[in-house]
Order: structure tokens, then C-alpha cells, then sequence
């Protein structure tokens, strides 16, 4: 689990897919764009970044996202699943709980940076983006409470 549910959601967006296995809760950079409104436009993707040079910050990843047969099992509304391939939710404005964070820890209110694999850190080492601060310390589950504000 990489969200807890407590928290707010002041502006989300639905209009762009996921082609890979990911857990919530970490940062997403775009892939690619689609044109016009793009709604169901397959060719608007999001992605953890491999690096975090040259990743375009675009938000929270609220789904979990699997790869299942879906002729033998379906998928768990409960964890909020979606099909490697569908359209994700992702968080633009607001504040989560998540244990994404890797690399310096932060010690109290500071800047919010994203690393690869949508990990977030404490340290604006080497070309790493601002998506947002701080506002905790780590719980007794290792979570994080980080207020989210793109774009920046």
C-alpha cells in the first residue's frame, strides 16, 4: 500500500493512460501528449520516470495498476485497480499520505522532489522537480504527508 485513504483531493485528472505495473502514490511524468482534449487518446501516457532529468512532474498516481487475466479474475475496486493499458487517476492539487519517499527523508516542513520510479525526496539534488512540500515527518507506518500543487 503506498496511500493511505485520508486525504484531500482539490483537483484530479482523468485523461491520460498507464502502460505499465505501478503502485499509487508516487509521482507520474508524461510520456507522451495527445492532441486537442485527448480524452481517449491512447497516444497521452503517463509513466514513473526512469530518470528524474527531463521528467515533466504531472502528479499523484491514485490507482494501482495491474496486469491480470481478466477472463479468470477481475479487478479489486476495493485497492482502486485498473488494467495495465487503461486511463489513470491522477492527483494535480491536494494532500496524501504516501510511504513513495526515498533518498533524504524530510525533518519537517520542506520542498517536495520527485527521483525516479516516482519516489519522492527531501534533496533538490541533480536536476530533480519541484511537485510540492512536506508537511510531516514519517508516521509509525513510514508514511508522509505531502501537499501536491502542479503545475508549477
Amino acid at each position: 500500500m503506498a496511500l493511505k485513504p485520508a486525504r484531500y483531493e482539490g483537483e484530479t485528472d482523468i485523461s491520460f493512460f498507464m502502460d505499465m505495473e505501478a503502485e499509487r502514490g508516487g509521482v507520474v511524468c508524461i510520456k507522451s501528449i495527445g492532441s486537442g482534449a485527448a480524452m481517449d487518446q491512447s497516444a497521452a501516457e503517463v509513466e514513473y520516470a526512469t530518470s528524474a532529468s527531463g521528467c515533466t512532474a504531472f502528479g499523484i498516481l491514485l490507482n494501482d495498476m495491474v496486469d491480470k487475466d481478466l477472463t479468470k479474475e477481475k479487478l479489486n475496486p476495493y485497492k482502486n485497480e485498473m488494467q495495465k493499458g487503461s486511463k489513470v487517476t491522477i492527483l494535480r492539487k491536494g494532500t496524501v499520505l504516501t510511504d513513495m519517499v526515498s533518498g533524504t527523508a524530510p525533518t519537517g516542513v520542506c520542498e517536495a522532489y520527485v527521483l525516479t520510479s516516482g519516489n519522492l525526496t527531501a534533496s533538490s539534488a541533480s536536476g530533480a522537480v519541484e511537485v510540492g512540500q512536506f508537511l510531516s515527518t514519517a508516521d509509525e507506518d513510514g508514511f508522509y504527508k505531502v501537499a501536491i500543487n502542479l503545475p508549477r
